[in-house]
């Protein structure tokens, strides 16, 4: 067997995320307990309300705290990964399951990255959608044709899994891909509920912000390999992880490649760690060979845990 973990992104949130695992797992109760920011990460993540913790820089930090505790629960147990990765903000989870930086640090960077995001989105009129059933190559010379002929901006952010790629930008340029995807033959064009133009260049300010941070951060090596977003692939030779994760928030990121890796390296399981099973969705659709197990609470954290000691 050999393992990746996945680490879920912004999204994947819900209220109630990891009360049982704290009510019975002294492992995550820990690293949540240890959490000291300026609300109250536990009790956002346990009862909400739900508007909140769909906001930008709390969900960062609610999910990176859950990914911490899970995190700490596996190592407890014994099960490690041959490769780990994450989508997006899920991608600083994985960095601290390769040992980059411990949960603290975790958690009070992607809330730091959250609030960036959310300062460098203000003003800008986005729309985000899922366009299902068109190749990515396609999809983006759309984007291309539409910024081209508008002066409007749009791309795909996010190239998650075969036949389900994101585009984002401006509200008409996104509108315009739409109608021209349905055209292509795009089986279904469905808006997302997004709060800012993540992974475009509208992000460069949350960049910026990012590549000065980081300077106050002390970063470990990595004790496994992680597959970065920008790249799907490992880290490449002369550039450092601070540089990725500077690019990452504002460049599209290639799930669909990364989980096209992890199988050509001989994974054949994979372990999503996040609320809900949208990793286990896309590695389906792009990856037939592989296993998925999900964890989000105990039940699964159970199943998971019996079926990856055999």
């Amino acid at each position: 067997m050999k393992i990746a973990f996945l680490y879920a992104g912004q999204g994947s949130q819900k209220t109630g995320m990891g009360r049982d695992l704290y009510e019975t797992r002294p492992e995550f109760a820990e690293v949540l307990d240890a959490v000291a920011l300026d609300f109250d990460v536990k009790d956002l993540m346990f009862n909400g309300p739900e508007e909140q913790l769909s906001q930008t820089r709390y969900t960062q930090p609610c999910m990176a705290a859950f990914a911490a505790g899970v995190t700490a629960i596996l190592k407890k147990e014994g099960i490690t990964a041959d490769y780990v990765a994450g989508l997006s903000l899920g991608e600083y989870s994985a960095l601290h399951s390769a040992g980059v930086f411990d949960a603290k640090t975790l958690v009070e960077l992607v809330a730091f990255r959250g609030k960036a995001m959310e300062d460098a989105a203000k003003g800008i009129e986005c729309r985000m959608s899922a366009v299902m059933g068109l190749e990515s190559r396609a999809l983006q010379e759309i984007c291309d044709k539409v910024c081209t002929e508008t002066g409007k901006y749009v791309t795909v952010s996010n190239f998650n899994c075969t036949g389900q790629y994101v585009v984002c930008g401006e509200e008409e340029a996104v509108a315009a891909a739409e109608g021209l995807a349905k055209e292509a033959g795009a089986k279904r064009c469905m808006p997302l509920k997004v709060s800012g133009p993540f992974h475009t260049k509208f992000m460069q300010p949350a960049g910026e912000a990012l590549k000065q941070k980081f300077t106050e951060i002390s970063f470990g090596e990595m004790q496994v390999p992680v597959i970065f977003n920008t790249v799907a692939n490992e880290l490449p030779a002369g550039t450092t992880i601070q540089e990725l994760l500077v690019a990452q928030v504002q460049s599209s990121i290639y799930m669909e490649d990364t989980i096209k890796l992890l199988e050509a390296k001989g994974v054949d399981t994979i372990v999503e760690i996040g609320p809900g099973k949208v990793l286990s969705g896309f590695v389906k659709r792009t990856a037939s060979g592989m296993t998925s197990y999900t964890i989000e609470d105990v039940d699964s954290l159970n199943a998971a845990l019996e079926a990856l000691r055999k």
